[in-house]
């Protein structure tokens, strides 16, 4: 595991509340039992343990839907976030969130975005970059230091960019409402919008206005697809072809071919689709397949807090079930650079520090 740790890598689809860490999720369930917001004895076993069952898991859902109620919660778990993923040499992190607007408390879609801004700027212990669309002013929050240490001599470099999620239990205009807001945001980081939300929910039909208009202001558009059978809003998506989907468990065969005819690539979350018995087992993956043919993929966390993994914990679960070796697994996470939804430049600053990195693997390789 500390190799896997210790190679730089890309994350393409992480959920921000969903990747909550456990201790702070404990706190604030205990802050809010002790107000009378939740029952905390009854999800305290629940957020303690680390192989939660499916039920569990969603327990741990609707808690998280019920805590991030706050703007400063919402700037805290987005600052810790970060942390946690720069901790296991993420350098390049693409973060969604479906923007909360609760009247009630005075949050809007837009303040809510701006809590999770504010988070970014609160990270001190690395160096975030998130960038000004324009490149004219200084991209980086905390320093100008374009290096990325693994060794601890200098402070940790992560890029992180914003996907803007559209809930499948919005309505066109709400949906529209989110790609307004994250045109407004895109010199704060919001390189694109994702579909996603209870997959069982919505139509197809009613988001494609709001994705539309994002595809033609420059947005790129990822969607959740094949998360439950569907087979008619499978090929739907697949024929508005998204510049990435998310985890493509029900597929047919006709939708394979497609998929590939298309090239379009896939974020795999392994552990989650385990846990949510999207997939009956590891070794019955589609990922076997994808990485067989070569087709464009992207190891992903999901929801790193909730599913009780990281993306070096990905990564090692890939090579120990599928047989790659350390040489494969470094090259399928530099693959990911050319997945990611940011200018040329970052791509460029990434391979970067995968290059300086490189050298680490021949030693450890030797040892």
């Amino acid at each position: 595991m500390e190799w896997f740790r210790s190679i730089p890598k890309v994350e393409l689809h992480a959920h921000l509340n969903g990747s909550i860490r456990d201790s702070t999720l404990l706190e604030l369930a205990r802050d809010l039992g002790q107000k009378g917001g939740v029952a905390f004895l009854d999800v305290e076993d629940v957020i303690m343990k680390n192989d939660r069952s499916l039920v569990e898991v969603f327990k741990l859902f609707d808690l998280i839907h019920v805590i991030t109620t706050e703007h400063s919660t919402i700037t805290r778990i987005t600052k810790e976030v970060i942390e946690d993923f720069a901790s296991e040499n993420v350098v390049y992190l693409e973060l969604r969130t479906t923007p909360k607007k609760n009247d009630s408390i005075g949050m809007s879609k837009r303040s809510y975005m701006e809590a999770v801004i504010q988070g970014l700027r609160d990270v001190a212990s690395v160096d975030v970059h998130f960038v000004s669309r324009t490149e004219q002013a200084p991209s980086s929050l905390n320093s100008q230091s374009t290096e990325n240490s693994f060794n601890g001599s200098a402070k940790k470099k992560i890029y992180v960019r914003l996907l803007l999620s559209i809930d499948r239990r919005e309505t066109t205009v709400a949906a529209l409402e989110t790609v307004e807001l994250a045109l407004e945001m895109r010199d704060l980081g919001v390189v694109g919008v994702d579909l996603s939300g209870n997959p069982t929910v919505g139509e197809w039909d009613t988001f494609v206005p709001a994705l539309s208009f994002a595809r033609q202001q420059g947005l790129r558009v990822t969607l959740h697809c094949g998360e439950v059978p569907n087979r008619k809003e499978v090929q739907q998506m697949l024929d508005f072809v998204p510049e990435r989907i998310g985890h493509a468990c029900y597929f047919c065969e006709e939708d394979w071919r497609k998929l590939k005819d298309l090239n379009i690539p896939v974020e795999i979350c392994l552990t989650s689709n385990i846990v949510t018995q999207s997939i009956s087992s590891i070794d019955v993956h589609h990922f076997a397949d994808l990485y067989r043919t070569q087709h464009p993929i992207a190891l992903c966390t999901d929801d790193a807090g909730v599913f009780s993994t990281s993306l070096s914990q990905e990564y090692s679960l890939a090579s120990s079930s599928f047989g790659i070796d350390k040489v494969d697994i470094f090259d399928l996470a530099y693959k990911a650079i050319s997945l990611a939804f940011a200018d040329h430049k970052v791509k460029d600053e990434v391979r970067k520090i995968f290059s300086s990195s490189k050298g680490q693997l021949s030693s450890v390789d030797q040892d």
